[in-house]
Formats: structure tokens, sequence, C-alpha cells
């Protein structure tokens, strides 16, 4: 296992973290705790999770999983999350996750899911990072950091409080296009960052001929996806949300064999990338230009659910919006057709027809 300095924390972290939200029965616990214990005894230390993972069952889990690994002696940190902004409700949260996952102190709590800069001058103005900054001089919660699903320079915003020491958010070879402010953000912060959604949510190993351009020679589609990942020294941990012990023993293979690419091999491959990738958006953002206020970069994101699913329910489209960018098809509606998206999309796609596609799951 390969470890990572979590920003100026001092603490290490696993290259291959766990990411609590998709264990394969969560109503089996013996199950799933044996999944932890396989990834902690492959070296696994990073251990995250959040209220409502797996109907609301996950941090339970974690609860027995954590206390098993103390009983063992093997090492690992605790990360988990909260939606609420108010001093209360804030507390509520954590004095729950502390008392499921059966632990004194978090050592990474997360501001959770902040989609829109507006939405988040509305959680400083509740008072959200006093009241985080009131339960680490407590010790309640050792490292303040917030998970965000903004993108391109929207999410620089977040940094310049000054108080966050690390940061959670989505990346994978799909999505790379929109973080490239996100890298340089941390990069001059010196902040921890954790990964999620590396394999896209299980897309990427399911459609091994569309991603074949990731792997090396004798490289599996999953070794590939995560070296490509590890192969960014900013990132700190990559979160893979296991369903199974079969799945931990995968992910710790491509750990072992994982070799780095150079910076240049880093560059090349993405420019294939961004070739083979013609009909998926690639989230450069040039489309963001709406006159009705669409957030075409994020319908966008939901649509490539519909592509790499074969196009056969648009099911994932909605899940993408509501779940990722909180937001519904409806909005979609709002299209003019003006084409000034069109005209500015990089890659030539046909964004309006999208649209349309988008907005007749709420019409259906």
């Amino acid at each position: 296992m390969q470890y990572r300095e979590y920003g100026l924390t001092g603490k290490k972290i696993s290259l291959l973290g766990f990411g609590g939200m998709r264990f394969a029965n969560i109503n089996d616990h013996d199950e799933c705790v044996c999944t932890m214990l396989a990834a902690a005894e492959g070296g696994v230390n990073y251990f995250d999770t959040a209220p409502i993972y797996c109907e609301g069952k996950s941090e339970q889990v974690f609860g027995k999983g954590l206390a098993e690994l103390r009983r063992r002696g093997l090492p690992h940190y605790t990360s988990t999350k909260t939606m609420a902004s108010s001093e209360d409700a804030v507390r509520r949260d954590l004095e729950n996750s502390l008392k499921f996952m059966g632990i004194s102190s978090i050592d990474f709590y997360h501001i959770w899911c902040v989609m829109y800069l507006e939405e988040w001058q509305g959680r400083k103005r509740a008072g959200i990072l006093k009241t985080f900054g009131k339960l680490k001089e407590e010790g309640l919660i050792k490292h303040i950091c917030v998970s965000s699903h903004l993108i391109n320079d929207d999410i620089k915003e977040l940094f310049l409080e000054g108080v966050f020491e690390g940061v959670l958010f989505g990346y994978s070879a799909c999505n790379f296009q929109q973080r490239k402010a996100a890298f340089e953000a941390i990069r001059k912060n010196q902040l921890g960052a954790a990964v999620m959604n590396p394999l896209e949510g299980g897309v990427i190993p399911k459609n091994k001929q569309r991603f074949a351009y990731l792997a090396r020679p004798g490289e599996g589609i999953v070794a590939a996806a995560l070296s490509f990942l590890w192969d960014h020294p900013e990132i700190t941990s990559t979160l893979v949300g296991f369903e199974n012990t079969e799945q931990v023993m995968e992910a710790l293979a491509a750990m072992e064999n994982y070799k780095p690419r150079t910076e240049k091999e880093l560059s090349d491959f993405k420019k294939r990338a961004l070739s083979s990738l013609d009909t998926i958006c690639t989230g450069c953002g040039y489309c963001n230009n709406c006159p009705a206020g669409i957030p075409i970069p994020k319908l966008m994101d939901a649509y490539n659910q519909f592509i790499l699913n074969g196009e056969k329910t648009l099911d994932p489209v909605e899940e993408r919006l509501k779940w990722h960018w909180g937001l519904d098809s409806s909005i979609a509606g709002k299209c003019t057709e003006c084409g000034l998206c069109e005209e500015a999309c990089t890659q030539h796609l046909n964004i309006i027809e999208r649209l349309k596609v988008i907005f007749s799951k709420k019409t259906a």
C-alpha cells in the first residue's frame, strides 16, 4: 500500500480509500465487516461514510467494522459528513455519527455536498464555519474538510476561507477536464484531497470497450482507471465504494501492481482520452453562458450517464441530477434554443437535443 500526506495535517492516508456507500448487502453486517477487514488488512486506513449512505445504515455498519479494526489493532482514520448548517443541527448529526460508529471523535469531518456558491454563502451566514471551529476546539472533530460538487473556477472560492484542511470531490477518467481549477487550488493551499466516484459508480468497468484507451498492455480496466487517478500527486486517497471482499482484493491487486506514469505520459493520455470520449461531455465549461440560466455543464454531465448506460433508460440521468447536482430534469425545459451553448461547445455536441431528451423524463 502507498500512503500520502493529507495536506498539512501530519497524517499519512492510504492512496486507496474505503467508501462506505455501496455495500452489496447492507443488512448482512458480518459480510460488510469482512469487507472492511479485508481492506484494512491490505493496508487501507481511510474509511469514509455519510449519514444517508446505504439507506442510512452505513454508519452503523462502520461502527461494527471499526470496533473489529480496533480489536485487531489495525490503524484507521474515520471520515463522515453533514449537510446541516445551524449549530444545533450540525451537533445533532455529529452526535448521531459518533454514536453509530462507536467513537469519540471524527478524524475528517466534512461540510457536505456544496453544489452552488449561493448555497455556500447561505451556509456561512448560518454560522457553519464557526460551528466547525467550535467542534474542533472541543476535540469532537480533528480536521475541518469540505465535500463539493462545484466545478471549474467556482470551487476556488471555498478555499479562500483559509479553514479547510482537506477536500472531497468527484474525479474520474470521464470528468477530469472539470477539475483543473480544483487541483490548482489544492496545490496552492496545500490541502489534502480525497476523490470519490473513481470508477463513475461502476460505469467504467461495465463499459470496457469504451474505456479501453485507459489500459496499458496487460492492465485490467479497474486497475487502469485507478492508476490514472494515482498518477496525480495532488490526490491523497481515491475512495472506492466497495460492494464486497472480491472488489477489495481486485483494487488491492491494482495497487500492488501500480506503475506510475511520467508527467508527459499522463499529459499524452489525457489527450487520447479527450479524443476517445468524443460524444461524452468532458466538462470544459465553455457552454456555461445560458441566458435562461440553465447550468448546462451539470446537465451535460448527467446526460453522460445516459450514453454510458447504453441509452436504455433516463433513470441514471435523473439520479445524477438529483443526488450529484441537486437538480431535476424540469430545468432543461427552460431552453429557448438560442444556440449560444452549441456555438461555444469545443466538442460540437448537440446540446439542445440533449436538453430535450433530459426534459422528456419530466414530461414522460
